[in-house]
């Protein structure tokens, strides 16, 4: 190869690699205009005592976290370093600086650098540590951050602390040490309470209830849902979080029609986007169980939404056995589906359906046989003896699943005529039921809207004045101009006289 042609290629992958730094560079002025804009809103927030442009610069952390680099934060946070800055400030932009392993230095800015401006840097170095799996150095970050938002008494700051403590907590969860988070959150939940932080006390109300339940803690869980309010302004995804734990804790402690509520609830709070199709599938895995439970089998439109389709098909095949009442068929779909089930932590709540499973096909068999014996039932439900038959159906009886007699000499089941359901009250309480969801997403809807605040009606007051003044001075003139005429009249008056 020819010195001309060596040449030629060290100048083409000059110019490339001078375009690939002029991107670089233009991709790190867009993220550092991006972030200016971000502090403005927060100071702009800060200013007007706003929590709305907080969260308008906390909806842009998505697209910076796609571009975060280690130097451009160091940079960030040595422009905001001042000798003016107070100790809990200055402690944070330290502990972040040295975190991402650059050395701190006090820049000569002068002008002080707000706590809500600290936090979201701080935000965005925790995020750089999680994305680059440096889950020790974000959690010694961590550490440091909450205990330093947790000191400072500002509204505005409600919404990056809770931000801030969600990180916390999952620094821990992914580096196993789930439960030395703990104090930490039951502390930060005093200060929220006190504090009347209601974001950050929704967050970590809702980081506790999945600490506990990462443990299988379901008691202690239910004494702090118990005796903690969640406050009912929350954001609707913690709302979706919070009751998405509560139906669990409720499904666990035989409360299934609880459970079936705050599920329910949890997939409608919860936004319909591609986002949240993993919190959607994860909520209706333990509908789905909590339905059957009931003695109810969910719609097969379910299980078409394409969504749901694929992770739910185990389910699927678990509602066709309940709904048949084969107890064989049952125990095949969970010995077949065992791992994916104990993946999904509802193994416990599915060997409860076994009775279900023997109730269904009580169910059926009581509405196509007006008679038939123990021996046909032990039979078709697959059981050891007719004295298990005998038991399970006498139980059915009682429970009134059926309606039926028993012949305990001749050994045979005997069913009841079938009655008309309007003749019963079934009707009256599904109406019932209805009503009371009705009403209650109609309390829910007008406590949601957002109404004016009490700015307007400064202006309305200075308007009035404005035009209170108004009329005085048109008053005023009028009367001179009265006044003026009035002498005139008289001075003609005097000439003729």
């Amino acid at each position: 190869m020819s010195s001309t042609e060596n040449a030629a290629m060290e100048v083409e992958a000059t110019a490339e690699q001078k375009q690939a730094e002029s991107r670089r560079i233009l991709s790190e002025g867009k993220w550092i205009a991006n972030l200016a804009r971000n502090v403005k809103f927060l100071e702009r927030g800060i200013a007007a005592a706003e929590v709305h442009y907080t969260h308008r610069a906390l909806r842009t952390i998505f697209s910076l976290r796609k571009r975060l680099q280690s130097d451009v934060l160091a940079e960030m946070i040595a422009t905001h370093a001042s000798k003016s800055n107070s100790q809990s400030v200055a402690d944070c932009l330290q502990h972040a600086a040295e975190s991402l392993g650059q050395k701190h230095v006090v820049g000569p800015a002068t002008k002080v650098c707000e706590p809500e401006v600290c936090l979201f840097l701080c935000l965005l170095v925790q995020l750089y540590h999680l994305d680059h799996n440096e889950h020790e150095r974000g959690a010694k970050l961590s550490d440091v951050l909450v205990g330093a938002a947790l000191g400072l008494q500002r509204r505005t700051l409600d919404p990056i602390v809770s931000r801030v403590i969600f990180y916390y907590s999952r620094f821990f969860e992914v580096a196993g040490r789930l439960a030395d988070a703990r104090p930490m959150l039951l502390k930060a939940l005093q200060t929220a309470t006190l504090m009347n932080m209601k974001e950050t006390k929704a967050m970590v109300l809702t980081l506790l209830l999945r600490n506990f339940l990462n443990y299988k803690l379901y008691d202690q869980a239910e004494r702090l849902a118990a005796k903690s309010s969640f406050p009912t302004d929350a954001p609707n995804n913690l709302l979706a979080r919070y009751l998405y734990y509560m139906g669990r804790i409720e499904a666990v402690q035989l409360n299934y029609s609880q459970a079936q509520m705050h599920l329910l609830e949890a997939t409608r709070k919860a936004p319909s986007t591609p986002a949240t199709a993993g919190f959607q599938q994860t909520v209706h895995k333990i509908y789905v169980i909590v339905e059957l439970l009931m003695g109810n089998i969910p719609e097969r439109s379910l299980f078409r939404t394409p969504v749901l389709k694929k992770p739910l098909q185990p389910y699927f095949e678990l509602a066709q056995a309940v709904r048949v009442g084969d107890l064989s068929q049952f125990q095949d779909v969970v010995s077949r589906y065992q791992d994916q089930f104990l993946k999904d932590q509802v193994l416990i709540l599915i060997q409860r359906l076994r009775h279900n499973v023997i109730k269904a096909g009580i169910r059926s068999i009581s509405v196509a046989y007006s008679r038939i014996s123990l021996r046909d039932i032990c039979l078709k439900l697959h059981l050891d003896s007719e004295e298990d038959a005998e038991y399970i159906v006498a139980k059915a009886i009682r429970d009134g699943v059926i309606d039926a007699t028993i012949d305990h000499e001749k050994g045979f089941v005997k069913s009841a005529e079938v009655h008309n359901v309007y003749g019963t009250s079934d009707p009256q309480h599904a109406f019932d039921k209805r009503i009371t969801f009705c009403l209650g997403l109609y309390n829910e809807s007008v406590k949601s809207m957002r109404y004016p605040g009490g700015d307007h009606r400064k202006e309305l007051a200075y308007a009035d004045e404005a035009i209170k003044r108004e009329r005085e001075l048109a008053q005023e003139i009028e009367n001179e101009e009265y006044d003026s005429d009035s002498d005139a009249m008289d001075d003609a008056m005097d000439e003729d006289l």
